[in-house]
């Protein structure tokens, strides 16, 4: 066998042999994205200050809290009632004021952060759980010594009174000096300190031009119509890239090989989806990102209108929406969808959905009104596109 047949063949048993596609992986804990465990003192005070800080944040940020009981099953008064002491997995209570659910089994850390995918901070008992970040109590009740192992990524230093000082072996612990220190009882200042962290966890918006259907009733590629001087697909991606850390064309393979290095382009990975195939081809390439998406056949489409968007964008919520110009469901031809829409769009996927509106629709989003509805208007006809053409080079005159 020659040399050069033998390596086509290996490098094509190295290919059989990978196992794993490369994804780029959401920056998640063992929770969630933004988690930070609270330790070095006693369960009831980590409590307490759990509350407060939930008091204090949570008109603008969704907050969890991670605990663990210290009682065992058989102390409850009505553990013999429950579905989960005879024999159930799962038990499921709709307690008016709030949810309740029951699990029988251990969770993973991906099935946590399934639970945990809403929420904009999730604050953790650091006695019982670890999480990617710190916050450390001295307290002389506590030996911390015992949790050196935990203190990966320490965020704030807290005092639990002025009789104690901070041990040696935190003081040699990496970028000590740049860790801020508080009093415990400064709940004020401890809120303030986590807000500010929260703010800079923002993630950064990145632009996607939804170009990547087949224009069947258009009979031409709509992202090569000419609307402004150039072709809708530039046109739109200068919009986007005014207001976007990066901007990218989503399209298909054909699409891909025409597009070459003019413009940055992801290619869809989920086909056959329309729209969301583009929307979610996005996140799986960022994940950590927020994707502010437009469709290419929006012809009246202004930088006023992604202006307003990016301005009243709450990253709380799974996606910023308008309202489309009838008032009465959220319009998906241009959204900012937050990383955490991620795990919900593919949740519908999972279940027969391909619409992205349904996802809004049954979603925790921010709905707005339009600063002018008339830019949701979409071409998807010869005449339209001929109807919008005259009405813009009236408008210039």
């Amino acid at each position: 066998m020659k040399r050069q047949e033998a390596k086509v063949i290996l490098d094509e048993t190295n290919k059989m042999h990978q196992k794993h596609a490369k994804l780029a992986r959401p920056d998640l804990g063992e929770f969630g994205r933004n988690e930070i465990a609270i330790l070095g003192t006693t369960c009831n005070n980590i409590r307490t200050l759990a509350n407060s800080l939930v008091k204090q944040l949570s008109s603008s940020s969704k907050i969890a809290y991670v605990d663990a009981d210290h009682k065992d099953a058989g102390s409850s008064d009505n553990i013999n009632d429950t579905t989960i002491a005879n024999g159930g997995f799962l038990e499921y209570t709709n307690k008016i004021s709030f949810q309740r659910l029951d699990f029988k089994n251990d969770l993973n850390s991906f099935q946590r952060r399934a639970i945990f995918n809403d929420q904009d901070l999730i604050i953790v008992n650091g006695n019982h759980f670890t999480a990617k970040a710190q916050i450390v109590v001295i307290d002389p009740v506590k030996n911390l010594e015992k949790k050196l192992e935990q203190l990966t990524d320490i965020r704030l230093i807290l005092l639990k009174d002025e009789t104690v000082s901070i041990p040696d072996f935190l003081k040699r612990h990496e970028g000590f000096n740049e860790i801020p220190v508080l009093s415990l009882n400064d709940e004020n200042g401890i809120a303030e300190f986590i807000r500010e962290l929260l703010s800079k966890r923002i993630p950064p918006i990145n632009g996607l031009v939804l170009s990547g259907g087949l224009s069947s009733r258009m009979k031409k590629d709509k992202g090569d119509l000419n609307y402004h001087g150039v072709s809708q697909r530039e046109y739109l991606y200068e919009l986007l890239s005014k207001h976007c850390n990066k901007a990218f064309i989503s399209c298909n393979a054909e699409q891909a090989v025409e597009l070459g290095g003019r413009l940055p382009f992801i290619q869809d990975n989920f086909l056959h989806l329309g729209p969301m195939g583009g929307i979610l081809s996005a996140l799986q390439t960022d994940p950590n990102a927020a994707w502010l998406t437009i469709a290419c056949d929006l012809p009246y489409l202004t930088e006023r209108t992604i202006e307003y968007l990016v301005a009243n964008r709450n990253s709380s919520k799974t996606a910023t929406a308008f309202l489309d110009p009838s008032g009465d469901f959220p319009e998906p031809l241009i959204t900012l969808w937050e990383p955490k829409s991620y795990f919900v769009l593919l949740q519908f996927l999972s279940q027969g959905y391909s619409c992205p509106r349904k996802v809004l629709i049954n979603s925790d989003i921010l709905l707005l009104k339009a600063p002018n509805e008339k830019e949701f208007l979409n071409a998807n006809s010869p005449e339209q596109y001929e109807m919008a053409v005259s009405e813009l080079r009236q408008g210039e005159k």
